[in-house]
C-alpha cells in the first residue's frame, strides 16, 4: 500500500538526503523532467550511488521515454543494483510494457534477481495517442504496481495553454485522462495512482486535492515537495470510524453468507459495500503490518 510517491531529482545528492528521512511511502528517483538535458549524465552517475545506499522498498526510479536517446542509458545505469520499480513516463500501451518488461527481464537475470521483482508504474495520459490504450493494461498486469497519470506533457501535446479552469478544475480533456486513468487501473485490478498538486506550498490545497482523489477511488498520489506528505499519507490512511464501520458491514454478511442485502444503523447496505470494506480493512491491514 503505497499512498505517497515523492519525486527526487537524481542529480540532487541534497535533495535525496533530504528525502530519505521525510514518511514518504516511496521515493522516485527522478531522471526525467526535473532533470535539465546538460545533468542527465551526472544524474545516472549519481543514481548508482543512491540505490547502492537505499536498495529498498521504498525507491523507484523515472527513466526517461523508451523511445528517448535516454531510456537506454538510464536502465544501463542502474547497474547490479535495480530498484523496487520503474516509473514509465509516455507509455503508449501494452507494447512499450511489455518491451521494460523484456527489457528488465534481461537485468534481473544477469544480476540475480526474482523475476518479476522490478515492478512498472506507467505514465498512461502523457500523449493524445496514449489515451486510447488505456484498456490495454490489463493485459499485461503482472508487472505493473499501478496506472498514474499526467496532465502537464497532455497540455503540451494537444496545444492547451492551461490544464484547469480559473476555478482550478480540470478541463474537460484531463479531467477525462484522469478517470481514464482510473477506469484502466480498475479494469487491470491494480492501484490508480493520482497525479501531482504542483502548487508545493500549498499545503491545504494539497490536503483536499488527495481527498478527492481517494474519494474518487485513487489508492495514492505523486507528490513534489517533501510539505504535502503528511496530509497526503493522512488523505489515503482509513480513519478510525471508516475501519469499525468496515468491520460492521464484514460482520453481518459473513453472518448470513446468502444475504443480498443488510441494515446497518438503519441504513441499507448491499454486496458492493461489503466488497468496500474488504478493501478498507485490507489497506488498513497493510499499513498496520509495517
Amino acid at each position: 500500500m503505497t499512498r505517497s510517491f515523492l519525486f527526487v531529482p537524481a542529480d540532487s545528492e541534497r535533495k535525496f538526503a533530504r528525502a530519505v528521512e521525510t514518511d514518504a511511502d516511496a521515493l522516485i528517483l527522478d531522471l526525467e523532467d526535473s532533470v535539465a538535458p546538460a545533468r542527465k549524465a551526472a544524474a545516472r552517475e549519481n543514481l548508482g550511488g543512491f540505490l547502492a545506499t537505499r536498495a529498498d522498498a521504498r525507491i523507484w526510479v523515472r527513466i526517461n521515454p523508451l523511445s528517448s536517446e535516454f531510456g537506454a542509458l538510464d536502465l544501463a545505469a542502474l547497474g547490479n543494483e535495480l530498484p523496487h520499480g520503474i516509473v514509465l513516463p509516455k507509455c503508449g500501451g501494452a507494447e512499450d510494457i511489455q518491451r521494460l518488461d523484456g527489457l528488465l527481464s534481461d537485468m534481473e537475470r544477469a544480476v540475480g534477481a526474482e523475476p518479476g521483482a522490478t515492478r512498472i508504474l506507467p505514465l498512461v495520459t502523457e500523449t493524445p495517442a496514449a489515451m486510447f490504450a488505456v484498456q490495454e493494461y490489463a493485459s499485461v498486469r503482472q508487472r505493473l504496481d499501478g496506472l498514474t497519470w499526467g496532465a502537464e506533457d497532455l497540455a503540451a501535446a494537444v496545444g492547451a495553454t492551461t490544464n484547469k479552469d480559473e476555478s482550478g478544475q480540470w478541463l474537460d480533456v484531463f479531467a477525462l485522462a484522469r478517470s481514464l486513468c482510473l477506469l484502466g487501473a480498475a479494469a487491470a485490478e491494480v492501484p490508480a495512482i493520482e497525479t501531482v498538486y504542483t502548487r508545493i506550498r500549498d499545503v491545504e490545497g494539497a490536503a483536499d486535492f488527495a481527498k478527492l482523489a481517494r474519494r474518487d477511488g485513487f489508492s495514492g498520489m505523486l507528490v513534489l515537495h517533501p510539505a504535502q506528505i503528511d496530509v497526503v499519507n493522512e488523505a489515503f490512511t482509513p480513519s478510525s470510524e471508516e475501519i469499525e464501520r468496515a468491520r460492521q458491514i464484514v460482520a453481518l454478511f459473513d453472518a448470513d453468507p446468502d444475504a443480498g442485502v443488510a441494515v446497518l444503523d438503519g441504513e441499507m447496505v448491499d454486496r458492493p459495500h461489503y466488497l468496500q470494506a474488504k478493501r478498507i480493512l485490507g489497506v488498513a491491514d497493510r499499513l498496520a503490518a509495517r
